[in-house]
């Protein structure tokens, strides 16, 4: 008898994303994150680890003394060990994912702990499964209300999570990408070459059907261009970076400021050159200028983005806002590369 393979998974959002770090690092990743406008609220019944939210992101702190975050965070540092999506069907996602032999990882929990389903996700990461519509419940069961103390900033405005960007061994490309399109119900964008100051970079998406779940893969065989200096010094395959969205960017750009967020200088040439390209506005151009925001458009559809500076070579922050454009400002990828290469932290 045959069996049938369960369906691609539906993904209906991303629900948080976990970062393994210890004591000592949380404490300036922690800082960074303050300065994008997330507050604690609130901290798991047992364990050291903090929930900080804006908007509907959930990002999770994870400090705790031992366990897979702890190994995580002695092989990469501070860094994202998981994600956690939403999805239509939890046992059918375990099933789709246990028919395509990818690993599922069980951790040891109290009895009045919840074990949340999860499987093995790039460079040893997990990838949780959450019922949509049960998040709340999942929060309540496992943290309680209230956190500690954080510095007092202005929220930025942002939504949810537009895209998460992940960076691995050009051999590893096709593996991964692979991984993607058989577990989850996406679809391809076209495959780009990206030029960083030191060699070309292979980028590509992939997109839930209502976008709610969007990753982008990069690899490059070039030794000395950012992906792989990522690659030596996170030792391995990771998320590089995360982008946030925004309904204003400039708003939220400004917010930034006012926290200090360091955020990536980009020289006054691009703009210049934005302004002739495009035909814009001129005080449109000033604003941007001013705040470090890249522009593309794509017929109508407008993107505007800025970036922070990487946290210890290993992570950096994106903001986001679109104007239907449903591209990631790959024409801005050269400019930022070139703006991170000149930053020396």
């Amino acid at each position: 008898m045959t069996s049938i393979m369960p369906p691609p998974v539906d993904v209906k959002g991303v629900e948080f994303i976990e970062f393994a770090a210890s004591e000592e690092e949380a404490q300036s990743l922690g800082a960074l994150i303050a300065q994008l406008g997330f507050q604690p609220v609130a901290q798991h019944r047992r364990k050291a680890v903090t929930r900080w939210r804006q908007g509907d992101i959930n990002l999770v702190m994870n400090c705790e003394p031992e366990g897979l975050a702890h190994n995580f965070d002695a092989v990469h540092g501070a860094s994202v060990c998981a994600i956690g999506l939403r999805v239509r069907d939890v046992p059918a996602a375990l099933a789709r994912a246990a028919a395509l032999r990818i690993p599922r990882y069980e951790q040891a929990v109290r009895p009045d702990e919840m074990q949340i389903p999860s499987v093995r996700g790039v460079g040893g990461s997990l990838v949780y499964f959450i019922e949509d519509g049960t998040e709340e419940s999942v929060w309540s069961h496992e943290f309680t209300a209230g956190a500690r103390e954080a510095p007092a900033t202005h929220a930025l405005g942002l939504l949810r999570t537009d895209h998460i960007a992940q960076t691995m061994q050009y051999e590893e490309f096709l593996s991964w990408l692979l991984y993607y399109v058989a577990l989850f119900d996406v679809a391809k964008t076209p495959l780009l070459e990206i030029a960083d100051t030191l060699g070309l970079v292979q980028s590509q998406a992939v997109e839930s059907p209502d976008r709610s779940l969007r990753v982008t893969l990069n690899g490059s065989m070039a030794a000395q261009t950012l992906s792989s200096r990522f690659l030596q010094h996170y030792m391995g395959a990771g998320v590089q970076h995360i982008a946030f969205n925004t309904a204003d960017v400039f708003a939220a750009a400004s917010a930034a400021r006012a926290n200090g967020l360091p955020v990536l200088a980009i020289p006054r040439n691009y703009y210049d050159d934005l302004e002739a390209r495009f035909g814009l506005d001129a005080e449109l151009v000033e604003r941007m200028a001013g705040l470090n925001i890249l522009y593309d458009r794509d017929g109508t559809a407008e993107y505007f983005q800025f970036y922070s500076r990487a946290f210890a070579k290993r992570l950096f922050f994106e903001v986001v806002q679109r104007r239907g454009y449903q591209a990631y400002g790959a024409a801005n990828a050269t400019i930022r590369l070139a703006a991170q290469a000149r930053f020396k932290p």
